[in-house]
């Protein structure tokens, strides 16, 4: 056989592109919701199918953005391909039809088309055209054909058939023989409408005249061009063997389950001959035109006449193979005879579905709506019938489910809202599962990340916090820590803290404390003073890094622990001017009279607060006593003629705080016979007035200040008149001196008292608002002189005590000098005595607090520790 060396690969282009001027350009045909095309095979690279921008209807321009492609399986061959800048479809490889369709028939090329945002699926179907591309061939060049010469008119000699992979007109069309005397040839068609040749013998042979015939078979397609193939025949003709074997039928027919194991017996042939010995010996085999995929499937015992199954089969390649069997007796001049067997197979679920993720958008937002696409998914299953027919289903417990598009196409679809703080990822299982017996199933998981939104606001640890801080902190030393979480994941869940703002006691809070925006470490600012403010609070927030930015408030109570750092301050008696404070006795008090009492006030609080009073110095331990919680100072006994008149005592008063802190006082105690009406140094304590927040004792204090205005007008007067008198006395030559602070003691003055006083005014210069000043002179034994300093404020006025006046010793003798000193008694009299057993209520403990602390620097040696604040004796 021999084909013609003209038809090479260039006429193949040409005879397709003929082909195409001739059809014109394909036309899309919509068969079951697609698109169909026809393209004939063996087209170069490159070559136009169909538009598929024009025919889909999309716009061309967005082709490339939307990621436009075919979907193909893992591994399969890409035979055409589109264009992304005008949608064209094009052929990517040359396709061979006979190649990519083993079997007849229509060959159909299905392409999935892919498109996002959004996302959508076509299905195209491309019909690839057979042309005449190859030439009808022959098993062999030259084939021998055996003739007794007993053969009679008329003999029939199935000749091998010509193979032609084309199909439809291209295919094997007719045969022709070369003219000769003997034989003539009948084309017959199968069931198949395939085409084979029979030898006709015309004329009788004569071996002994022509022992071999020679003849020319040619096999001609029926397309255009046409192609042709030759085989030689050669005829030898055989000495008489007159009987020819016979089947028991023309053509048997049996069914195979595909999944048959290699050795199983399709079928047992049976020939007959009625000739005896060698002739009448029979021999099978496959005849010549047997294809060689039957005979790697199939093989028949050439003695047994058993065909019996080779190789595996497959119901999904092939459902039907055609076996050609010839038996030819052993004798001289054997003429074989033919059998078609059919050989059905029946399919088996032995194909388990394919799974594939066509195209998967992940990750999914947490606040998507139900019904996003996530993913596309196709399922194919190579068997047929109800092996063939998959369902598809999720796993349970997930929020997606599958929508069936197209025939094995799925999406896989939200069901409802996601939740990434409660499940930040899913992993959905697919399973498709095929109607066979038994279902044969697969499995693929795909993983589904749910990507975050800002959609949790930030949570503290506690709903409110509560600090304790000991009062005189370290300025920037940490005081708490304050935590919030936030569900939300990377920037959503970052967080930083900070200080609303507002105000404590007037001002900013950010001058209090602050706060570490990363750590949520707060910071004291400044020391705090249990005395000044005892709690307040803050609102902090956390404040995530989300779009858009989500908070929370959380409130800081922040309270001040007391500390013993304030030393008692001690109120009565009070020295003046330094001096020891001093006390008349009479000397016929009995036991338990009350001397005096020792008030003193601590600014701590609780224990810290808590006083006790001793007696730490004493002339004589065994004559007074203090009681340690009130201060009261009373005798132990009767005073004895032995006892010292003046009597020394050192009181010390005591906090309960730790370490604690004590301030002390000394007293001086004098004896005498008789009580005169003098000022104790048991008084009260004038307090600031900014001690004092109440309305009641503002009154007071202006009615004082009236009180003290008039006394200094009074004042006044009486110094004009004593410097008017003392003016006189100095035209006289008596020696009088000018006015001036001074104290004369005299005798023990009478009821009557004495008529004048010393009273010395001095006045501010001229346009100032300095304080005004009166020292006043008192009679009597210990006499004293106060200085009353009025300022033009009623509540910035302070009351001051000087040191006693010495009295000038060679006047005590003097009538003028006893006059004055009787004046200064009767002024005396009538200045309100203070009351001896003083103590501040607790509402002017802070105010007394504030008025320690703004004159500390006016106390010496200071009030604080075990040396306390001691009155020393001048």
């Amino acid at each position: 056989m021999r084909v013609e060396a003209s038809c090479g690969r260039g006429l193949l282009f040409l005879r397709s592109l003929l082909f195409l001027l001739l059809s014109g350009p394909p036309a899309p045909r919509l068969a079951g919701g697609q698109l169909r095309y026809a393209v004939p095979e063996e087209l170069e690279h490159g070559a136009f199918v169909a538009n598929l921008g024009e025919d889909l209807g999309l716009d061309v321009s967005t082709l490339s953005a939307r990621r436009f492609r075919i979907v193909s399986r893992a591994g399969a061959r890409q035979h055409l391909e589109v264009n992304l800048e005008n949608g064209i479809l094009f052929v990517n490889e040359r396709i061979d039809r006979e190649e990519v369709c083993e079997a007849g028939g229509t060959c159909l090329l299905h392409l999935q088309l892919l498109v996002e945002s959004p996302l959508e699926l076509y299905r195209v179907e491309v019909e690839v055209l057979d042309i005449n591309d190859h030439a009808p061939t022959f098993p062999w060049e030259e084939y021998v054909l055996e003739v007794a010469e007993s053969a009679v008119l008329g003999a029939r000699f199935p000749l091998e058939s010509a193979q032609d992979p084309d199909v439809g007109t291209n295919s094997v069309h007719t045969y022709r023989l070369s003219p000769n005397s003997f034989f003539s040839l009948e084309v017959q068609t199968r069931s198949d409408a395939s085409k084979f040749a029979e030898l006709v013998l015309e004329r009788a042979l004569d071996r002994e005249q022509q022992r071999t015939h020679r003849v020319l078979l040619t096999a001609l397609d029926g397309g255009v061009p046409e192609r042709s193939g030759t085989a030689r025949i050669l005829v030898t003709v055989l000495d008489a063997n007159d009987n020819v074997p016979t089947f028991d039928q023309p053509s048997y027919g049996v069914s195979l389950p595909e999944n048959a194991p290699a050795g199983t017996l399709v079928i047992q042939l049976n020939a007959t001959d009625l000739d005896e010995g060698p002739n009448g010996e029979i021999e099978y085999s496959f005849s010549g035109h047997a294809p060689p995929r039957v005979r790697e499937l199939f093989h028949v015992e050439p003695r047994s006449g058993q065909v019996l199954l080779k190789g595996p089969l497959d119901y999904e390649r092939a459902s039907l193979h055609e076996l050609y069997v010839q038996a030819k007796d052993r004798g001289p001049s054997a003429v074989a005879v033919h059998c078609r067997v059919l050989v059905h197979l029946l399919d088996v679920n032995d194909n388990a579905p394919e799974v594939t993720l066509t195209s998967v958008s992940t990750p999914v937002l947490e606040d998507a709506p139900p019904g996003t696409v996530i993913a596309v998914i196709s399922v194919l299953d190579r068997d047929s019938g109800d092996n063939g027919r998959v369902s598809c289903e999720v796993g349970p417990d997930v929020p997606f489910e599958l929508r069936s598009s197209f025939r094995n196409y799925y999406t896989l679809v939200t069901t409802q809202a996601l939740d990434r703080e409660a499940v930040p990822e899913y992993n959905v299982s697919i399973t498709a599962r095929d109607m066979g017996s038994p279902a044969l199933l697969t499995r693929s998981t795909l993983t589904v990340p749910v990507s975050d939104v800002n959609d949790n606001a930030p949570r503290f640890l506690q709903p409110s916090y509560s600090v304790y801080v000991m009062e005189n902190n370290a300025p920037g030393a940490s005081i708490c820590s304050v935590s919030a979480l936030d569900p939300d994941c990377q920037q959503n869940a970052y967080l930083s803290y900070s200080i609303t703002d507002g105000h404590i006691h007037g001002m900013p809070v950010g001058t209090y404390v602050s706060i570490n925006s990363d750590s949520g470490h707060m910071y004291a600012l400044r020391s705090l003073d249990y005395e000044q403010i005892r709690s307040f609070q803050i609102q902090v927030q956390a404040q995530d890094a989300g779009f858009p930015p989500l908070s929370a408030n959380v409130t800081v109570h922040i309270f001040v622990l007391d500390q013993n750092d304030n030393a008692p301050v001690i109120v009565s008696p009070v020295p003046r001017n330094g001096s020891v404070a001093t006390e008349l006795v009479p000397r016929s008090a009995g036991p338990g009279y009350l001397v005096g009492t020792v008030s003193a006030v601590d600014a701590d609080a609780g224990l810290n607060s808590r006083l006790s009073y001793q007696l730490l110095q004493a002339t004589d331990f065994t004559l007074f006593s203090v009681a340690p919680d009130t201060g009261e100072l009373r005798t132990l006994r009767s005073f004895l003629e032995q006892d010292a008149t003046r009597q020394r005592l050192v009181v010390q008063v005591r906090d309960s705080g730790q370490p604690a802190l004590s301030a002390t006082v000394s007293l001086l105690l004098s004896v005498v016979e008789t009580m005169p009406q003098t000022l104790s140094d048991f008084s009260e304590l004038s307090l600031p007035p900014e001690a004092s927040s109440s309305s009641p004792l503002t009154l007071y204090l202006l009615v004082s200040l009236g009180s003290i205005s008039f006394t200094f007008l009074l004042a006044i007067l009486i110094l004009t008149a004593i410097r008017c008198r003392g003016e006189r006395c100095s035209r006289r030559g008596d020696g009088c001196s000018p006015p001036r602070c001074h104290c004369c003691p005299g005798s023990r003055p009478s009821s009557d008292g004495l008529k004048t006083s010393n009273l010395t005014a001095q006045q501010p210069p001229a346009g100032t608002t300095a304080a005004t000043c009166l020292d006043v002179p008192v009679g009597g034994p210990p006499g004293y002189c106060y200085k009353v300093c009025l300022g033009p404020e009623s509540a910035q006025s302070d009351f001051m005590f000087l040191k006693p006046c010495s009295p000038p010793r060679n006047n005590e003798k003097d009538p003028r000098k006893r006059s004055q000193l009787g004046q200064h008694l009767q002024l005396s009299k009538q200045i309100n005595q203070p009351n001896t057993d003083w103590l501040p209520p607790s509402a002017q403990r802070p105010a007394l607090k504030r008025y320690q602390i703004r004159h500390r620097g006016n106390r010496g040696s200071g009030w604080k520790g075990d040396t306390g604040a001691r009155l020393s004796l001048t």
